[in-house]
């Protein structure tokens, strides 16, 4: 592809993917303080904006040099950690704990409660709003999508190309029941899908005898250059009767972990993202790192959690391979055991037993 037209296809999908930090708004009086004229804010973020035009520096090479977090004679050539789907377990998996399978990025496959729940299902080789540009995938689904068992329910965090992939969602069709944050529900009738649950933050539906409570994240949404925020982001807390499991989506750090643990209790898994964290200057109020991701594990109490958000997509500085061996070393430095924070491989299903 010619420079230019590689530059072209980073700007448009980076137009759409990048992290763009508002200054803050004022909520319209009577409504939740995330409510905004137009759209939604975040509760914690700062006022320093992240805009097109920062896009641009960090694309052109003219923004601020950042050193390494982790040397690069530490990270080796990145050869995605692969194991052959366990498509037994799978189909039949044990109803009395918590069942876990990654697919890639921020898709996970979660079954407890006799359910078949996905997150931020994608399955499609780019993550852009054009089919020829934008990231592509580096690794094939960890589980086929023609080998998924029967879908009961799909969690979306957000509206971005890389957590909402409009190819899987038809292909996934009308069958499972959606749950998605406030302003997603015409873009899915638009699809002739209607089984929709639209919730804002502290809201809860259910499916089965499993609870879903949308919850707040520090992010933000867009799928167009002028449609920043309209919609809301969301991370899930899923609870069933083998524990409670959180999904955060996408997320900067922030107080909200806290207070997720104060109104749900500590966690037992939680998936949380551990990538498409540099450069710093840009991505910090909007993407954790891991140090970050490790200070949430903490705040949630989790008992077990899961890296997200990494390997399978290029999309940020940092090479493929860094997110888990600066991971080790922020559990090392916390203090923590390496068994309390695990990266998967692609198509690795885990059990939780029985309490």
């Amino acid at each position: 592809m010619p420079k230019t037209m590689t530059l072209f296809a980073a700007v448009l999908s980076l137009a759409f993917l990048a992290c763009v930090v508002h200054p803050a708004a004022v909520s319209p009086p009577d409504r939740p303080p995330h409510h905004v004229k137009n759209g939604f804010r975040n509760l914690y973020e700062t006022s320093e904006r992240r805009g097109f035009g920062a896009v641009l520096l960090w694309l052109l090479g003219l923004a601020p040099k950042e050193v390494p977090p982790v040397p690069p004679e530490e990270v080796s050539p990145y050869v995605p950690d692969v194991v052959p789907a366990d498509l037994e377990r799978i189909i039949h998996p044990d109803s009395s704990g918590i069942q876990l399978t990654w697919i890639g990025h921020s898709s996970f496959l979660i079954q407890a409660g006799g359910l078949n729940l996905l997150t931020d299902p994608v399955f499609s080789d780019r993550i852009s709003p054009v089919s020829f540009a934008g990231p592509r995938r580096r690794v094939p689904p960890g589980v086929a999508f023609a080998r998924l068992p029967h879908i009961d329910a799909v969690l979306i965090s957000h509206n971005h190309y890389d957590h909402l992939d409009r190819s899987t969602i038809k292909k996934l069709g009308d069958a499972p029941r959606y749950f998605v944050p406030l302003g997603l529900r015409d873009w899915f009738a638009a699809l002739k899908i209607i089984r929709v649950t639209e919730l804002d933050w502290g809201q809860t539906s259910f499916i089965g005898d499993v609870l879903i409570h949308a919850v707040p994240s520090q992010h933000f949404s867009g799928r167009g250059p002028f449609t920043f925020d309209r919609e809301l982001w969301a991370g899930w807390v899923i609870e069933t009767k083998q524990g409670t499991i959180y999904f955060a989506g996408d997320s900067g750090y922030a107080p909200h972990f806290q207070d997720i643990r104060s109104r749900y209790g500590s966690i037992r898994l939680s998936i949380l993202p551990i990538g498409a964290y540099r450069p710093r200057w840009f991505m910090r109020p909007m993407h954790m790192d891991p140090p970050e991701a490790v200070l949430a594990h903490r705040d949630l109490g989790s008992a077990l959690s899961v890296g997200s958000h990494w390997g399978t997509f290029k999309q940020t500085d940092e090479p493929l391979g860094e997110p888990p061996v600066y991971l080790r070393r922020a559990l090392r430095e916390a203090g923590l055991r390496p068994d309390e924070f695990i990266v998967m491989k692609f198509g690795q299903t885990i059990v939780l037993p029985p309490r």
